[in-house]
């Protein structure tokens, strides 16, 4: 204190700053309202028809309490930094404020235009995918975004706009300073004094609470989700929010801690979801599983195509119109096929549903492609390693480069013997992605080796933004897509069909050719997510999130699979296994053979079954699927849910090993 008073500290000086820090503050509430409200305005189309004017005001009214803490960080570090600089560089001071305060808007500028593209293509605010670029190809995304989102027009908008509020806040920094009364008795000074320090107090436990004097009725990013709508819920959240919970839930991906269970919960997760009632230490001994006998004629060759984006939606009666999904419509409706619609990706990116495919976990907040466990060896739940018993050679197929997510390294150590990539095909197209789904089936038809037997993963990239496949040249017919004006108008939205259009049409042409070429084949389809595209701007949750399975090839037919059944990605394995493997062959799996009765599908946030799509945190809030709905249990689906998350949580970090305590497994 002693140098602070020497230095000149005086209490004039503490007011000036506050104050001046408090138009600040001002400041940047208002322009985090005003950003608030142009965000809402422009993406109105995606509100939902049942959002009103109430719903609209209710998130402006939360995301007001929310941003009272942004904005409170934001000029609490200024008064800090410029408090202290008035004391030791006076002359400077006020440029220091001037800079954090241009560097403030500046950045919120940014944040706000770089925003509306995120929305769209991720239905959401800054999330924890952001954190994403750092494992992907940065190169590719970098060049899709500017393709795709015109990002230097964006970023020049952007600066054009900060500069006009940079000359703003100067203005309104630079207004008159009220200073405190001074009175000729000391006392009173003192209780002036006080009266401050007690305002200001209570101002900043005002906005620490987010518009409220107790952490009872706290706002924060866990709890701001107060409307019906998506959008709107999202909007709350400003951008410093939405940052700040990306890096949260990061930080809960990256701690490892997972579902934070101990082995007894395993186990009794374990035998609740196997039916498995002895007791054993060690977890593969609830996840082997003894083929009861193949169910078609061993193929010579299997083909696991997860297609880029391929939704269900298109599939659906009510979408028929569209006409850009009859390829794999026409293979449903033959006699050797079978099609599951009540399916759901393992998560909300590509690399989630390699993840889920490749090693038969669901997701449970682990990113296993960065994970040293599964650079060790395969594990036990592992597709290429059990098919590999079967006598088939693993092959990975990638259309895109092999540095992506590791996806190289990954697919070999969990026992694929060969690995292609868009480096070793010849192509004539494609974008940073990787090549087109043309070249990609082309060089899978030209590396097969009819006398092995293969079992083949096949990743497409061509329904993936900046959408550079030439439409025209691949026969895509845009008067063939009978859909409403708005549909027909958009030529952003027909290019995005017209993608879709093309990959299913590449698809039915592989199928077509390689049945031909290797007539003993089992053919499975399956999307690696589908929330990106849709006509319908607030689509169903089932429409929104629902990807395709289809079975097809020699011996399939329409009875093959349990009657209305629901599953994942975690359910392929051991339905292939099924299908095919003689009786009594020794498999291990998470997920159930869709041969067998399996009521649910789950993923990272959502549960299917014939009846209904709900979340996985609130089950209560269910949507149907169809009309004669009945009654579901949610305790029942809770269980479920808990239980394949935590046999999968605990297997892909902890291993097989029950017998520690997951604190010492943990060190």
């Amino acid at each position: 204190m002693d140098i602070l008073l020497k230095k000149g500290f005086t209490w004039k000086n503490v007011y000036e700053v506050f104050q001046t820090d408090l138009k600040l503050f001002i400041f940047i509430i208002m322009l985090l309202f005003v950003f608030r409200l142009s965000f809402i305005v422009t993406m109105g189309d995606y509100l939902g028809e049942s959002t009103i004017l109430k719903d609209v005001m209710l998130s402006l009214y939360y995301g007001f309490k929310i941003s009272l803490k942004s904005a409170g960080i934001l000029a609490g570090t200024s008064f800090l930094i410029c408090l202290l600089a008035s004391i030791f560089v006076p002359k400077f001071y006020v440029k220091i404020r001037m800079g954090l305060a241009s560097c403030y808007v500046l950045i919120l500028t940014i944040l706000f235009y770089v925003r509306i593209p995120y929305y769209q293509q991720f239905h959401a605010g800054f999330n924890q995918l952001i954190f994403n670029t750092f494992n992907d190809d940065v190169s590719a995304l970098t060049s899709s975004l500017l393709q795709e989102y015109n990002l230097p027009l964006r970023f020049g908008i952007a600066f054009v706009t900060a500069f006009i509020l940079i000359k703003v806040v100067k203005w309104w920094l630079n207004t008159k300073i009220v200073y405190l009364p001074t009175f000729s008795k000391h006392y009173a000074n003192i209780g002036v004094r006080i009266v401050f320090l007690l305002a200001i107090y209570n101002l900043a436990i005002f906005i620490r609470f987010g518009g409220s004097m107790s952490y009872a009725y706290n706002v924060d990013w866990e709890n701001s989700g107060v409307t019906k709508d998506q959008l709107l819920n999202e909007a709350i959240l400003d951008d410093v929010q939405a940052l700040y919970r990306a890096y949260e839930l990061n930080n809960r991906l990256l701690s490892s801690v997972g579902m934070g269970l101990e082995s007894s919960q395993v186990v009794n997760y374990a035998k609740s979801l196997t039916a498995k009632n002895f007791d054993s230490n060690n977890l593969d001994d609830y996840l082997k599983q003894e083929a009861q006998g193949a169910k078609i004629p061993k193929p010579q060759h299997i083909f696991l195509i997860i297609g880029e984006n391929y939704a269900n939606w298109p599939l659906l009666p009510q979408y028929q119109h569209l006409n850009i999904a009859n390829g794999l419509k026409g293979i449903i409706a033959k006699d050797n096929a079978t099609y599951v619609n009540t399916f759901l990706p393992n998560g909300m990116s590509t690399v989630s549903a390699v993840m889920g495919v490749l090693t038969g976990f669901a997701d449970a907040n682990l990113y296993l492609t960065q994970m040293p466990e599964a650079y060790k060896q395969p594990y036990q739940t592992a597709i290429a390693h059990q098919i590999g018993k079967l006598g088939y050679r693993a092959n990975f197929w990638y259309a895109g480069p092999s540095s992506w997510e590791n996806v190289r390294e990954f697919s070999l150590a969990q026992g694929f013997k060969a690995f292609y990539s868009s480096g070793d095909f010849d192509k004539d197209g494609g974008n940073v992605w990787g090549c087109d789904d043309k070249d990609l089936y082309q060089a899978v038809l030209k590396g097969i080796k009819n006398e092995d037997a293969s079992f083949n993963v096949i990743l497409t990239v061509s329904n993936h933004s900046p959408y550079t496949v030439d439409l025209a040249a691949a026969g895509f017919n845009p008067d063939l897509v009978e859909g409403p004006a708005e549909v027909k108008n958009d030529p952003e939205l027909m290019k995005k069909l017209g993608h879709f259009w093309y990959a299913d049409k590449m698809l039915a042409e592989f199928i077509e050719t390689a049945e031909q070429k290797y007539p003993d084949s089992l053919f499975i389809i399956v999307g690696d997510h589908a929330d990106r595209v849709n006509i319908d701007k607030t689509p169903s949750v089932y429409e929104r999130y629902g990807i395709p399975l289809v079975l097809y090839g020699k011996g399939v037919n329409k009875e093959i699979l349990a009657q209305q059944v629901a599953g994942s990605h975690i359910n392929i394995m051991p339905t292939l296994i099924e299908l095919i493997a003689p009786k009594g062959f020794e498999y291990y799996t998470i997920g159930r053979s869709l041969t067998k009765p399996n009521k649910y599908g789950i993923n990272y946030g959502f549960w299917i079954d014939k009846d209904y799509v709900g979340k996985t945190d609130s089950a209560f809030m269910a949507e149907k699927i169809n009309n004669s709905a009945q009654p579901y249990d949610k305790a029942e689906i809770e269980n479920e849910v808990n239980a394949v998350r935590a046999l999968s949580w605990w297997r892909s970090k902890y291993g097989s090993n029950l017998a520690v305590k997951l604190s010492e497994q943990s060190e």
